[in-house]
């Protein structure tokens, strides 16, 4: 059934509809299967969508029609559709009227994504008018609550050099405890991996009263604060308080030293909300785990890797990891630092619209997979900034002199790039830095060909 008279307008102007503020704005690139058009299509994704169905119902009426989500843009050699869908068909909290992402998310990718007539649909951006803008959490703390902890400004305070304990599962609680001492004992931040928790070979309790112990001893030896990332991923909200109340109590006067790390994709927006409402003081770790079964440039359904930083920072992550944007072992690109701009900054411009966050607070990138010190520079270059918070697993594991040096030699490779010296000139007095040169020789070949001879080494 044709519904394009009802669920198309081409008439609409997206700048006359984002001055309305009456609806979200959502960019789709679609294409219809094999003998369906591709207006009747998107028409009957936007139905689907909304109010409508694959045939005429007796329980519409006027009201009814006045909430249809509408396909105002087309472009079909492209494939781009764009659909404004009122406020109104958005779900609110009885508790306190706010809103919700599963309703967003059940709205704009719901059902539409298997019907017969679409080969594939996947959002590529969207746009969030004020008003509804008002009624998400947004973060309640973010990379300024940690600089602060860690003596720095809270405003420019600089790259946060972490780590993953590797390896990721398989260390019992004394030897996770004793990799977290060694790295603290030349960086700042250690996030559990996002498959660690309550594995019987390493009970949480345990493992965290053990690394707490190690925090306050690492403390005491460098006299700098240091920043831990506790897993609290679980399916029921009443498991993460408890995880949460267990983590914070067991590191007592260093609570402020602790972030939540939450798998929000396999967990969903209910388990970013339990952490983010239940513990808005603590500094809420987006991890993305799984996100690639959808966003990944491969996959033509669901939603990109922007999309999903986009809706974080909605939920109020303090923190969501965004790739290396191409300088890693993980699936990105250079230009993925929109993404990171996106949930920094006050206002910037996505793949097709442009958002104001007025004022909510920023959301930190998080940066993380197959990173070490020769790769940074380049990242920081890139991104214009290392105000984020980046974690170095087998880039400091990997260290030829161990997890200490790992540290100071991330440590240090942002040191050269914020004081504008080259790397390889840097590391000619800094030891740790020319030894991690050493320690992944396939980059240092491909990044700073000559490094040998500069440094003296055969």
């Amino acid at each position: 059934m044709d519904q394009s008279a009802r669920y198309v307008n081409l008439d609409l102007k997206e700048e006359d509809l984002i001055a309305g503020g009456e609806h979200v704005l959502c960019a789709y690139i679609m294409r219809p299967k094999s003998g369906h058009g591709f207006v009747e299509t998107a028409a009957h994704f936007a139905a689907e969508s909304s109010t409508g169905t694959n045939v005429e119902v007796c329980t519409t009426d006027d009201f009814t029609r006045g909430v249809d989500a509408l396909v105002y843009f087309v472009d079909e050699p492209s494939g781009l559709m764009k659909i404004a869908y009122p406020l109104g068909l958005f779900d609110r909290n009885i508790t306190d009227g706010k809103a919700m992402i599963a309703s967003f998310l059940t709205l704009t990718i719901g059902n539409n994504q298997g019907m017969g007539d679409v080969e594939y649909a996947k959002m590529h951006d969207f746009y969030v008018p004020p008003a509804y803008l008002a009624l998400f959490d947004g973060p309640a703390t973010n990379i300024s609550a940690l600089w602060k902890v860690l003596g720095r400004p809270e405003t420019n305070g600089g790259l946060i050099v972490g780590t993953i304990i590797k390896p990721k599962l398989g260390l019992r609680p004394q030897p996770f405890a004793d990799a977290c001492l060694s790295f603290w004992r030349g960086g700042d931040f250690i996030k559990n991996d996002e498959p660690q928790g309550n594995q019987p070979f390493a009970p949480l309790k345990e493992t965290i009263r053990l690394v707490a112990d190690a925090m306050a001893r690492a403390q005491d030896e460098t006299g700098e604060a240091k920043l831990f990332s506790a897993n609290i991923t679980a399916d029921d909200p009443f498991e993460m308080i408890a995880r949460g109340e267990y983590i914070l109590e067991t590191f007592g006067t260093n609570a402020s030293h602790v972030a939540f790390l939450v798998d929000g994709y396999v967990a969903g927006p209910a388990a970013v909300t339990t952490a983010r409402r239940r513990f808005p003081d603590t500094f809420l770790h987006y991890h993305r785990a799984g996100h690639g079964a959808v966003t990944s440039p491969q996959s033509k359904r669901g939603y990109t890797a922007f999309v999903l930083s986009k809706m974080a920072r909605l939920q109020g992550a303090s923190g969501i990891h965004t790739g290396t944007m191409g300088f890693g072992k993980m699936e990105g690109d250079p230009a993925d630092r929109a993404m990171a701009y996106m949930l920094e900054q006050d206002e910037a411009q996505g793949p097709y619209f442009h958002q104001a966050w007025n004022g909510m607070k920023a959301c930190t990138p998080i940066i993380s997979g197959g990173m070490n010190a020769l790769r940074l520079p380049g990242f920081f270059t890139n991104l214009g900034h290392a105000n984020v918070i980046q974690t170095s697993g087998g880039g400091a594991f990997g260290h030829l002199d161990g997890a200490t040096a790992g540290a100071i030699s991330l440590r240090q490779a942002w040191e050269s790039w914020d004081q504008g010296v080259d790397l390889v000139t840097y590391a000619k007095d800094h030891k740790e830095l020319a030894r991690a040169l050493e320690s992944f020789p396939a980059d240092a070949d491909a990044r700073y060909p000559g490094w040998r001879a500069a440094l003296g080494i055969a």
